[in-house]
């Protein structure tokens, strides 16, 4: 029970990581707050609080920040207190040599892996400012060295520079600030795409290259699971490692990114 009674916002937290962190978050005590545009995010809350979680779900896309500003406003007004807060929105939406990106989707992929955890911290660090304690957990990638993804690569670059930055900035306030760095890991079919198009072959050959290169740059030379990546989030979000800030923590069998 390492979270009980704790408030915890988990964004991204219909599918993949976000909802393994939620349910296991749950068995562990934590009050939930759990934001997603996803329609289905109301089908996990729903589960765990017939299990006796106390859950919010709330609706928000996190790459607006006046979503984002509502959204963690709406959790302080419905909890009071804001204890915890872990990151979670992003991923690849295309996987492509940087010569063949447009300008658009080179946009569209910082904004998706990048704003998110920007917007998420600015809106939660008030709220831990004025209680004077709080952990930001920032999911982040060691695709930062990578090949086929440089947009995203460099989003993540940037969550971890912002998570070093911050947790300089704000240790003498009591709030600890750190990341996880997921390497390659397998989670059920997306129920909502990231990428609606379907691919070309050429395409699928680009992201074959990203899975070989995933799985040869691991020591373990596997893909992890979704509960080994909520396991590391949960440990850095716990009191177990109070006396770590500011790292960045690779989850990915040995690659370091």
């Amino acid at each position: 029970m390492r979270f009980e009674n704790r408030v915890m916002v988990i964004t991204g937290a219909a599918q993949g990581i976000g909802k393994a962190v939620a349910e296991q978050a749950a068995h562990e005590g934590a009050r939930l707050a759990l934001i997603d545009r996803a329609p289905y995010l109301s089908e996990l809350a729903a589960t765990l609080s017939e299990q006796g979680c106390e859950v919010l779900a709330i609706s928000a896309d996190l790459e607006s920040w006046a979503e984002t500003s509502n959204a963690m406003s709406t959790v302080q007004e419905h909890f009071g207190c804001l204890d915890i807060l872990i990151n979670n929105v992003g991923g690849t939406i295309w996987a492509r040599p940087f010569a063949e990106y447009s300008p658009e989707q080179i946009t569209a992929e910082i904004q998706r892996s990048l704003f998110p955890t920007l917007w998420g911290c600015r809106a939660a660090l008030p709220y831990m400012l004025a209680q004077q304690h709080g952990v930001i957990v920032n999911v982040s990638s060691v695709a930062t060295r990578g090949v086929n993804r440089v947009p995203y690569s460099a989003a993540k670059g940037g969550v971890n520079a912002l998570t070093q930055s911050l947790a300089f900035e704000y240790a003498q306030a009591g709030i600890r600030i750190n990341a996880t760095a997921p390497g390659g890991t397998e989670a059920p079919p997306r129920l909502t795409p990231r990428n609606h198009e379907t691919p070309t072959r050429q395409e699928e050959s680009w992201y074959q290259q990203v899975v070989d290169q995933t799985i040869n740059t691991s020591l373990m030379h596997r893909y992890g699971t979704v509960n080994e990546q909520a396991c590391a989030i949960l440990f850095l979000a716990s009191d177990e490692a109070s006396y770590i800030n500011g790292t960045i923590l690779p989850v990915a069998g040995g690659d370091l990114g």
